[in-house]
């Protein structure tokens, strides 16, 4: 049985260029991404996509088309007037076959609404949110509806996990491969369930992997070091605005010839002297 790869946003980021200098389009990967989130959720009732302005709101756009094409009329809310090229051409398309546009902006925009789509961030946003994007984001977890975040939770790092405000989502749909970020620092408390979208991209690096959390107290039982996420971070990356738990986890673990364990409430990281996993109680 092949693992689930874990990748860091940059390994995305190459593998995603890789492809489209194959031949795949950027357009056809936003339709791929779009129609992932789509299979991976029953859609039925009353759906809002929000949306930034780049390829992560382009896959909100591409999705929109999806629903209109399978009887479902959602509402766009824009976050912003930018688009992204192949964002702008998915939103022209999702507009001519009779999408609706709300403004976000306006007291409660999302009430009556069943789902809700977040597209406003994708993995590579680092930093902190402010501004329109932040009013989005409040106004999301303000609403009653069923969340989808569509790659990420918007405001959470894809690499480390940090977030001050995120989108607090039912479910998350990962795009190509599970980030790291979906699995530390503030991350497992904005997830509520987690699942990937394989959309074709090929990997151009074989980084960390993804095991069942009912597996996680064997390894706990193997005389392994185990540490809460909190002791770790403070013991060796206290100060650090760089710090990297997995590879100081699997640092450790060659340096002892012990198993690593990292854990918090809902995820953790293994570190086995040869390769390194994350698990999370919220994968699906």
């Amino acid at each position: 049985m092949t693992l689930p790869q874990v990748v860091t946003v940059q390994n995305m980021r190459d593998s995603d260029a890789h492809t489209i200098a194959s031949g795949v389009t950027s357009a056809e990967l936003m339709y791929r991404a779009a129609l992932g989130i789509y299979n991976a959720v029953r859609f039925a009732g009353k759906v809002a996509v929000v949306c930034g302005a780049g390829n992560n709101g382009g896959d909100g756009y591409a999705l929109a088309c999806i629903l209109l094409d399978n009887g479902i009329t959602p509402t766009i809310f824009r976050a912003t007037t930018k688009f992204s090229k192949d964002g702008l051409f998915y939103y022209q398309t999702a507009m001519d076959k009779g999408a609706e546009e709300g403004d976000l902006y306006q007291p409660a925009p999302f009430t009556g609404f069943d789902i809700v789509v977040d597209c406003l961030l994708g993995t590579g946003f680092s930093g902190e949110v402010r501004g329109d994007m932040q009013a989005a984001i409040e106004r999301i977890n303000a609403c009653p509806a069923y969340i989808i975040s569509a790659d990420i939770n918007s405001g959470v790092n894809g690499d480390t996990g940090e977030a001050q405000i995120a989108v607090n989502s039912d479910l998350t749909v990962s795009v190509g491969a599970y980030k790291t970020g979906m699995f530390l620092g503030d991350a497992p408390y904005f997830i509520g369930g987690l699942k990937n979208a394989d959309i074709g991209i090929a990997l151009l690096r074989t980084e960390y992997y993804l095991m069942d959390w009912e597996q996680l107290p064997f390894f706990e039982g193997y005389n392994a070091v185990v540490m809460t996420a909190e002791a770790f971070t403070a013991r060796f990356g206290a100060g650090d605005p760089d710090f990297d738990a997995a590879d100081r986890a699997a640092r450790l673990s060659n340096e002892l010839g012990k198993i690593v364990v990292v854990k918090s409430d809902h995820a953790a990281i293994v570190a086995d002297m040869q390769f390194l996993y994350f698990c999370a109680d919220y994968v699906l």
